[in-house]
Parts: C-alpha cells; structure tokens; sequence
C-alpha cells in the first residue's frame, strides 16, 4: 500500500473522467469524481481477473448500475491498458468503443450495458445466482465474486426493491454492491426526494450493510474485506462520497457536492475545468496522460493479476485431470453449445393448450437440459413452467443444487436477472407469466435486445381469451410490442428479437427447438391459455410438417389453385382451417390455410419462399386476437386483416369469441364479404 499512488491514482481517474467529458461536452463528471477511490481500490487489490484473458470464466465481475457514470469505467480501464487515449479523446462520438453509456465490451473490461437504472445491479444479481449455481455442480470453482456500483438513482427505482429482496432471500453472500451516496441527483438534492432509511431498508432484506467514508481508502479495504469474508449475506458497502470531488473556483477555492456538477462538463458550472485539472495533478495542455508514477504502478498491478490468475488456472487444469467427465460437462456449458435434444419425443397430448404443451417441453428439458434456470414470477401453476419443477426443486439459500428461482410478483426483476444469468454464461434463462405482464418486462426486454442474450420468455395467456380476468388480464396490443422488437435491427444488423406464436401442440415443440437453437437474441414464446385444436398432418408427421415453421411460416392446408390464402399464428390458425371447411363446402371457394409464426423471420425468407406461402396478386385474409396491424406487414396492397382494436371484457372465452366475431362462422362471412368486394 502506497498512499501517495492511490491518491495519484484516483487523481488521475478524475482528471482522465473530467477531460472526457469536457471534450465531448456531454456527460457526468461529478459521480465519476466521486467514485474514483473505491474503483481505484477495487481494481487494483481485490477484483480478480486475467488481464491476458478478460473474458476467462473464472473471473470476477464488476457490473455498473450508473450507466451515466461511464467516463469512470473508461478512466479505470484506460489505466489497465484496456483503452487508449484516443478511445477517450472519442468519447461519446460517432464509431467509438467509448459510448455515453457503457455497452457490453468483456474483452475490455465492460459486463454489462447500463443505463436504465436499476438494471445493472439486478444483471449483478443475476450472475451471482448463475454463479452459485455452476458452483453447486463443480464444486470450488465457481468462487468468484459479483461486484456491483450503484448510486442514489437506482437504489430510488423500484426494480432495486425486487433485486434487494431475491439476494438476501438467496443469501448472495458472492455478491457485493459499492452504493456511491452523495445526497446529489441530477436535478436535485436527494433530501428533496427521500427520507428513507437505505440501511436499514437493505438489512430488513438480509443484507450486510457497511457505511464508511467513500474517499478513505483504508476504509474502502476494511469494507471489501469484511464482505468478502462474509458467508451468508450479500454485502451493501454504503460509500458517503462527495460529487464532484477535487473541483475549485477560479480564484482555487473549492467548489464540491454541487447538484450542477451531476450532468455537465466542468466548464459549465460555477467550477473551473483548468484549475480543477492542477489540482488534480493534472496537466492541463495533456489532460489525457496518465501519470508516470502512476503508470508504473499499474503495470506492478498487472503482473500480479496475471500470476494469480495463472494459479487459479493451474488448479483447474489439475482439476480438470482429476474429474475428466465433470471437465467435459463443465467445458460444455461454458461453450454455450447446447446438447443434442430431440423435442419430436416429447409426447403431447391431443388438442391442448399452448402453455401445456410448453409445460411438457419444459419437463423434457429439466431432464435432459442440465444447465437450465428456469424463473417464474409467481406464477408456475399456471404459466405451466411447473412442468420443470415438478422434476427440478427451488433454489435456496446455501443449496443451488436446483434450477427454479421462484422470482415472486418481480417481472422486471426477474427478466433482468435473467439477463445478468445470460452475461455470466454457462447457464440458459428462461423466465415465465402472463403476456399482459410482459408490459413490466418490456425494459429488461429491451436490454437483452441491445446485449444480444438469448433468454426465453414464456409468456402465456396470450389473448383476449383468458375471459373472465376481464381486460386488465386479456393482451391486446402486447403482440404488436413484441413484434416491434422483431423489426428493429441490433448492431450486428440483425433482428432484436424472435418472437413466436405456436398454432397448436405440436408447432409449441417446434418453437422451443428454434428457441433453444437462437443462441443470438433473446425469444419469446407466445403461448394460449385455452385449449386448441390440433392441426392435421400433411405428410409424415405433424412434427415434420411443423418443423417449416423454421422459416417463420408456412402452409398447415394447401390446395392447388386457391382462390384465397387465410392466414394467421396461435389459436386463430384452427379457427381458419375451420372457416376452410365452410367456405370450401359451402361456397365452392379453393383455400390455403398458413402459420404464421413468426413475421420478422418469415421476411427473413427468400422473395419466392414468401410469395409460395402468402402470394400477391390473389386475395389474402389475416385473422388476429390483438391489433390488426400484427399482421398487416403481409397482406400487400390488397389483402385484409381482422383483428380488435379495443380492450377486452370480462366474460367466458366461449362468450367472447362470440361477441368479438371470432368464431369460424363469422370469420366465414368476413372472408366472403371481402372476397365480393375484391371482385
């Protein structure tokens, strides 16, 4: 321990923080000035890693809540060498690797993409559980510790709630969060927003919660160490820091703890950014150099981070001799490649719901899937994910042996924990409820999207068909928000998000095996309450004739010449072939029947494969339980869709297809009327 280095160090931090933010003229140097101690600390004496090998899987992780606070992150790793100076000249610019908010860059030292506060904690809290969990199946080497940073933002949004709740029920003892307490928000003093008692609150969940003076560094080791002592509780390690700390007037008189300092340069506050600069030890014609004593001391710190890591490997090489078939497991689900699984065994019985033939699916992978945590928030009677724990158990507290997380009533919590879960790696999330409620999940939605996770969403109870729960239950526009998500494009250019909506049993096994195999996006499965009839086989098998839906859609009743395509996903495709019958028998029409499972991969699909299944030029008819405007991506110029364009009410399934028109009967008649006014 060298005072005078650590000092310099987190000097240095601030003025490299500062200097981005000044040069970008956009951002938050205050937090960052703050901070700066306990990263500095963090980094060099406790957080274990391989600079050599950034994403070797046995290292610890730092995951970022405030995502704002991203110039402190670049600062840090900049003295690791993982940045350049030129990376932080780039700041918040056009191509850059250093974006305003930090996304997830392992190689470089980034877990995580932050942001939307309360999310990055709860992706901390999510690999802790997935490191408890690979721990559990190879016992002593999944040791390494979760560390998260959180500042008054996040711990106020509500997900912290539901987050606090599940890592001290679980007893996270490998979980430690820094909360960076300032008593400064972005537009105001946090006294004019809160009265609560942070403390108190966390150690009400199960929580160790330690409170020290953020900027003393013998404190910040005290804390680190007692938490990493800890065995039963995941640690809050309460940091009181100052914003903007190191910041001067003009005349040099100090200027800190300023809300002005929050979210904009130096130089635009009552703060000034040179003599800020000199105070800091800075120069300010070379304000991105790091200090050569500084320097120095970070390649001291390298080398011992890479001879310990190099320990650790050779203990797991030793191991890996010793236990060869528990290596090779291990290597598997660190691969993320998955085993062969064949879902055409899944025996599904006739003419059921969509959610009961996932539940059967689900069975089949809590037996031959061993590195699977499936989540549901409160709800695994009934969104059928009790199909896996019937043949699984729960995690506990100090037994991980199982692979169900009982989230509790916490659906954003649950979906970003889910991500956290998928960042670690070596463990496939899935989490389950309502379709309604996938409202709640939408942010986490949104995140796994951009970091490109492959999580599964069950999501179940997909129509105005849950009757008597009434509208509040019954989704309407949740369909056109998730196909939304299949239209726009990640950074990789390709669709955010697979979203499918299985037509009976059999097409529900099909859609877990393209669910399973999208090891690239995250996918939602779309799943009815009601029971539906199954679709007839064409060829060998149902299974085989299912399987096209791989290609986002395809034809369940294919008539040479038709007259008209009926197209739809989910209940309303055995609604069509029922209108098929009628319309056949009774009015001498010819009529192709499609699944539409997915729009975003159909589109996918040569200009030809579409026009085989959905072609132009001849009368098309969607039918949708949500908004229209599901399908109307697909019938062209000429073709209709019947959808609802209200809420739902409380009332029997039966009823409501009644009194919404979607019964074979009336679909027949809309068909019809469209077919004479196409004439």
């Amino acid at each position: 321990m060298n005072k005078k280095i650590d000092n310099l160090a987190a000097d240095n931090i601030r003025a490299l923080a500062i200097s981005m933010v000044e040069k970008a003229n956009s951002g938050h140097p205050g937090g960052a000035m703050g901070g700066a101690d306990f990263m500095h600390i963090l980094y060099t004496e406790y957080l274990n890693f391989d600079p050599t090998e950034m994403d070797w899987p046995f290292r610890d992780r730092f995951f970022m809540d405030a995502g704002h606070l991203s110039a402190l992150m670049y600062a840090q790793y900049n003295l690791l060498g993982n940045y350049k100076k030129e990376d932080l000249q780039n700041f918040r610019q056009w191509g850059s690797i250093t974006p305003g908010h930090p996304e997830v860059d392992v190689l470089r030292g980034i877990e995580n993409t932050s942001g939307p506060l309360g999310q990055g904690h709860a992706m901390g809290v999510g690999a802790a559980i997935a490191a408890k969990f690979l721990d559990a199946r190879f016992t002593g080497l999944f040791t390494h510790k979760i560390y998260g940073f959180i500042t008054d933002g996040g711990v106020q949004e509500e997900i912290s709630q539901g987050v606090g709740r599940i890592a001290g029920h679980l007893g996270l003892n490998n979980f430690i969060m820094f909360y960076d307490s300032n008593d400064v928000q972005l537009s105001s003093m946090t006294d004019e927003v809160t009265s609560e008692n942070t403390a108190a609150k966390y150690e009400a969940w199960g929580w160790k919660v330690i409170t020290i003076d953020g900027h003393d560094h013998e404190k910040i080791r005290k804390a680190l160490d007692d938490a990493n002592a800890e065995t039963e509780k995941p640690t809050l390690i309460i940091g009181k820091t100052i914003m903007g700390k190191g910041c001067v007037l003009a005349n040099g008189e100090m200027y800190e703890g300023e809300c002005e300092l929050h979210g904009k340069p130096i130089g635009d506050t009552k703060a000034d950014f040179n003599k800020t600069l000199i105070n800091l030890g800075a120069n300010p014609e070379s304000s991105f150099d790091i200090f050569e004593e500084v320097q120095a001391h970070y390649a001291t710190v390298l080398t011992h981070k890479t001879e310990a890591a190099a320990k650790k490997k050779n203990h797991i090489a030793t191991w890996k001799k010793e236990n060869p078939a528990l290596a090779q497991k291990m290597d598997s689900f660190l691969s993320g490649v998955l085993p062969d699984l064949d879902l055409s065994q899944v025996v599904q019985k006739a003419n059921v719901a969509t959610r009961e033939a996932s539940s059967a699916v689900l069975g089949y992978l809590a037996e031959n899937l061993e590195n699977v945590i499936v989540s549901s928030a409160d709800l695994s009677n009934s969104d059928k994910t009790d199909g896996f724990l019937k043949k699984s158990s729960v995690l506990q507290k100090n037994d991980f042996s199982g692979a169900f997380l009982q989230a509790g009533v916490a659906e954003l919590t649950m979906t970003a924990i889910a991500n956290g879960i998928a960042l670690h790696g070596g463990v496939v999330p899935v989490v389950a409820t309502f379709f309604v409620f996938s409202d709640y999940m939408k942010p986490a939605i949104r995140l796994a999207a951009i970091q490109e996770l492959p999580v599964k969403y069950v999501l179940t109870h997909d129509s105005f068909r849950v009757g008597e729960d009434g509208p509040t239950h019954q989704p309407i526009e949740q369909e056109a928000q998730m196909r939304l998500m299949e239209k726009i494009k990640n950074h990789k250019g390709h669709q955010s998000l697979l979203a499918l909506r299985p037509a009976d049993a059999i097409e529900t096994s099909v859609a877990w095996d393209m669910a399973l195999k999208n090891t690239t996006t995250p996918t939602a499965l779309i799943l009815s309450r009601q029971n539906i009839k199954d679709i007839p086989a064409t060829g060998t098998s149902r299974y085989q004739d299912a399987t096209a839906a791989k290609k986002g859609g395809y034809l369940v009743k294919s008539t040479p010449n038709a007259d008209i395509t009926l197209f739809a996903n989910g209940s309303e495709v055995s609604t069509l072939l029922d209108a098929a019958v009628i319309l056949e028998k009774e009015n001498n029409l010819k009529v192709n029947v499609a699944s539409i499972i997915s729009e975003g991969l159909f589109k996918q699909q040569s200009k030809e494969y579409q026009e085989s299944i959905i072609p132009k030029g001849k009368l098309v008819f969607g039918l949708t339980a949500g908004l229209p405007v599901n399908l109307e991506g697909l019938i062209g110029d000429s073709g209709k869709v019947i959808g609802l364009d209200h809420f739902g009410y409380s009332a029997p399934a039966s009823v409501l297809d009644q009194k919404f028109g979607f019964t074979s009967e009336n679909v027949c008649e809309e068909i019809l009327k469209y077919s004479k006014k196409s004439k």
